[in-house]
């Protein structure tokens, strides 16, 4: 199939883009197009208008100021994938990129595209969940800021206004010696995932839990930070009998389902790899 007509817009910059958004209905911003392409050509989504950020030069980059990371929307996957910076601070998100589709879908989608596309599998929108990141929105004249905590509306719907751009995500990096694990399951490697599991934590020298965060994607229409079991488990002396333990309380989560998955089975996915995902955090940690 072929997309509905529309009006193709080519900007160089960010002031140039956020114009544009300010004087046109019915606009979508073309970042990767991984996602956004294949749902135009089905008919899922029809504009009158699209703007495409592939030159906006001055929304790509990492940058990094002492503990905090800040991401350009426009940042290509592969590039945060490669940086060093991030491998360094955040190393659960190079683990987790690397089961994010394929090298080519990685090669031009970029963070703003999967954040913005907000699919419940989607592992970025997990990974920024999991380091209460903060998303900043951009329009003519005017900038705001918000948790990713606030970031989801509903199914594949951000708060995005709609005169706004995504522009960046930022995020504070955890202790240097902090465990970290993502792990996922899919029918084939490149797949969505049906459940994803991504976790950090800290230990002191008696091998107790310091610091603790947990995240689920694909049980909910957005990813799900499991505060209570972080709760529980800070002060706690880190043991695969404790991390079991977790992993049963999971299962009294509510979570989704569908014509292929009942909720039983994301409910044993999710038990499962929340059990293997703290216990391999854990033996990451540098205890101390």
């Amino acid at each position: 199939m072929k997309p509905a007509p529309f009006q193709y817009h080519r900007v160089s910059s960010l002031p140039e883009a956020t114009t544009l958004m300010a004087s046109l209905d019915n606009v979508r911003i073309l970042a990767g197009g991984q996602s956004l392409m294949p749902m135009m050509n089905m008919r899922y989504v029809m504009v009158d208008h699209l703007i495409d950020l592939n030159d906006a030069t001055d929304l790509a980059g990492i940058r990094v100021d002492g503990h905090s990371i800040t991401i350009g929307a426009m940042t290509r996957q592969r590039d945060i994938l490669e940086s060093f910076d991030v491998a360094q601070r955040a190393p659960v998100i190079v683990e987790a990129l690397r089961q994010v589709g394929h090298i080519q879908t990685r090669n031009r989608g970029t963070i703003g595209g999967s954040l913005s596309h907000l699919d419940p599998a989607a592992e970025l929108p997990g990974l920024m969940t999991l380091h209460d990141a903060m998303v900043t929105f951009s329009k003519e004249g005017d900038q705001r800021t918000v948790a990713m905590d606030e970031f989801a509306m509903g199914y594949m719907t951000p708060c995005t206004e709609p005169d706004e751009i995504l522009t960046e995500i930022s995020f504070n990096s955890w202790p240097v010696g902090h465990g970290f694990d993502f792990r996922e399951f899919a029918q084939r490697h490149g797949d969505f995932a049906i459940v994803g599991v991504g976790t950090l934590l800290t230990l002191n020298s008696d091998n107790r839990i310091d610091r603790i965060a947990a995240v689920l994607i694909g049980i909910d229409y957005k990813p799900v930070r499991i505060k209570e079991i972080e709760e529980a488990l800070t002060g706690q002396i880190a043991s695969e009998e404790l991390f079991r333990e977790a992993g049963e309380s999971v299962r009294k989560l509510n979570m989704m389902e569908d014509a292929l998955i009942p909720e039983s089975y994301r409910k044993q996915l999710a038990s499962v790899l929340l059990r293997r995902s703290l216990i391999s955090a854990s033996k990451r940690a540098t205890r101390g």
